[in-house]
């Protein structure tokens, strides 16, 4: 029906002016309704892009307000979490079965080639962040136990047949049947990992007697060598791009062995300064004389004072060896002296050589008085701080050993594995930390850790190998399994305090990460994860929700989560946790009168259906 202008009746005077008072109080209403909306979407740190990015009503994050309140376990008032409805999470598609959100080739082409950045971190934005189960191979099955895993893996786990066409001739990994076998051959050491090292255990004393611990293996190839050191009580991080080496990660922590996804280009190696007493490269590829000497600039970083930087491969031996290598003698002979010469201007010391590897030392000495901001290379100042190495940018400076550390040296530190329970002289920097807040961490986590082993039997038995400690602090839990077949990966947060120079000086390993993105790994590496408080800590920056499936994505099917938090984040954990196609079950901490409890989850090993 319409309406023309004759068929409106005629309004008295008064009765317009209310009609008009009914929009504007709707207009207030809704305004106001509308900022209460963006308030609560900016007061849990979500982005706006988050708050209209469709998803199912199961798929809240955790803190989630309704419109009901209760007290949490601190007596504060907190908003009531999310329904415990079921929560359903769809299977990601076949192809994301090697899935790596921060290092996906498939976004590559988004990045520039400079250095090879486009392999260093990208990770998606909100909006293409994935809300599905990452499935697994066909044929996955549970790896092989530790030590075995050390020489074989299933085939059908990490099923790529590019690197072992092209590196079988160099005894990578030969396939047998249904497995992968690691001969322990590689590139530089043809007559085997374990001659290799002996002959550089021969030219570095210190590898024998406990003054080496932790070491870095950069372009680490299947990690043979990693591999062969943990049996000489020195823990390696491998680090390999994803790059046409299918693989080389996935297949070190298939075989039980530390390891992360990394390239040195134009952003700092995620650890400290004064790090690891040695680091490695065994033809790794890396043009380690170009850009002014920016990558061995890195490396002198996140070495200790007095420790040693080991390389095979060319120049070393070019004097036997430049006939394999496409070059000329001369070409490589003015390749080592430059190589000699840019490491001595950085205070490195040629330590010995022999055969096809060579060692130097870094310097602990007065070296770094002869270098000032204008010399070549410059001494760094102190607009950045050494330690910091979450996106920041890598510099064309020496960093220089703090004069305020006397015991940071090689030589300075306590043998392994004495270190271990020794409070290291940094701990210092860390706030509101000191050596008795250190000790009193030490004996709290042996008894946490004992309790652990009542609710979660496997943990100390040879069914789990590979650990991740989300949230450490001075890697309390790591030192407390120190004598069972496992090793651990410390994560020190990257918004919070910086102790993982503490987890070094310890002789443990780590790496600064921030939970809000995915971790540099491959699917399915971890067989337990561990968190102390982490939904607590972060949950005003990160959606839980990304968290948990990020959790999922790198637990390996029958794998374990340990999760230690406040009932208040547990009671959210658990339906989502279920929709991840995890068991749980609730208990209490070790000390009955904690009000933090305990969940301990496992994630079901499940076929895709695509």
């Amino acid at each position: 029906m319409k309406y023309s202008k004759e068929d409106k009746p005629e309004r008295a005077g008064g009765a317009g002016a209310g009609s008009r008072a009914v929009p504007v109080a709707l207009v207030v209403v809704v305004l106001c309704a509308f900022s209460f909306y963006l308030g609560g979407i900016y007061s849990t740190g979500r982005s706006l892009l988050d708050s209209i990015q469709p998803a199912p009503t199961a798929l809240l994050a955790l803190g989630a307000a309704t419109t009901t309140r209760r007290p949490s376990d601190d007596g504060q008032a907190r908003p009531a979490l999310a329904s415990t409805a079921a929560v359903a999470f769809p299977e990601c598609p076949a192809d994301y079965q090697d899935y790596t959100p921060c290092t996906d080739p498939k976004r590559w082409r988004r990045y520039g080639n400079y250095r090879l950045s486009f392999m260093e971190r990208h990770c998606p934005p909100p909006p293409d962040r994935q809300q599905c189960l990452v499935p697994p191979p066909k044929g996955y099955k549970p790896p092989i136990r530790w030590p075995k895993s050390k020489d074989q893996c299933w085939y059908r786990n990490v099923p790529y047949d590019w690197i072992n066409s092209q590196k079988s001739n160099q005894h990578w990994l030969v396939k047998e049947g249904d497995r992968f076998r690691f001969p322990g051959g590689g590139t530089m050491f043809p007559n085997g990992v374990g001659a290799y090292v002996d002959l550089m255990q021969g030219l570095v004393p210190g590898m024998r007697d406990g003054t080496v611990r932790t070491a870095l293996d950069t372009g680490c190839g299947v990690a043979s060598w990693g591999g062969d050191l943990l049996g000489r009580g020195i823990l390696t991080v491998s680090l390999a791009p994803r790059d046409n080496h299918e693989a080389q990660v996935q297949f070190a922590l298939e075989r039980g062995i530390p390891a992360i996804l990394g390239i040195i280009s134009t952003q700092r190696l995620p650890f400290p300064s004064a790090a690891f007493d040695m680091a490695h490269c065994s033809r790794c590829l890396i043009p380690w004389t170009e850009f002014g000497g920016l990558y061995l600039l890195e490396i002198h970083r996140v070495l200790r004072p007095g420790g040693f930087w080991v390389l095979s491969g060319p120049p070393v031996n070019y004097e036997n060896r430049w006939h394999g290598w496409n070059t000329t003698a001369q070409a490589q002979k003015a390749d080592l002296d430059r190589l000699k010469k840019m490491l001595a201007s950085m205070c490195f010391k040629l330590y010995s050589m022999k055969g096809d590897i060579a060692v130097w030392q870094k310097s602990a000495d007065a070296c770094y008085d002869k270098l000032t901001p204008v010399t070549t290379p410059a001494k760094c100042d102190d607009s950045v701080d050494p330690d910091a190495a979450w996106y920041v940018p890598m510099r064309s400076c020496v960093t220089a050993p703090s004069p305020k550390y006397r015991k940071l040296g090689l030589n300075a530190t306590p043998k392994w594995p004495q270190r271990l329970s020794v409070a290291p002289e940094r701990i210092s920097v860390v706030p509101g930390s000191s050596a008795a807040a250190f000790k009193q961490d030490d004996a709290r986590w042996k008894l946490r850790v004992k309790h652990y082993k009542t609710l979660l039997p496997a943990l100390g038995s040879d069914k789990i190998r590979n650990v991740m400690d989300m949230n450490t602090v001075y890697g309390g839990f790591a030192g407390s399994l120190i004598k069972d077949p496992v090793w651990v990966m410390n994560v020190v947060s990257s918004y919070g305090p910086n102790s993982l120079g503490v987890v070094y000086d310890r002789g443990l390993i780590g790496v600064n990460h921030d939970w809000c993105e995915a971790f540099s790994t491959y699917p399915r590496t971890y067989d337990l994860l561990h968190l102390d408080g982490l939904f607590t800590a972060e949950s005003h920056r990160c959606e839980m929700k990304y968290v948990l499936l990020e959790m999922d994505r790198i637990l390996r099917p029958t794998g374990y989560a340990i999760i230690r938090e406040s009932t208040y984040f547990l009671d959210s954990v658990a339906p989502i946790a279920k929709g991840m196609r995890w068991s749980c079950e609730k208990h209490s901490s070790e000390n009955k009168a904690d009000k933090d409890k305990i969940l301990v989850c496992q994630k079901k090993l499940w076929a895709g259906k695509q």
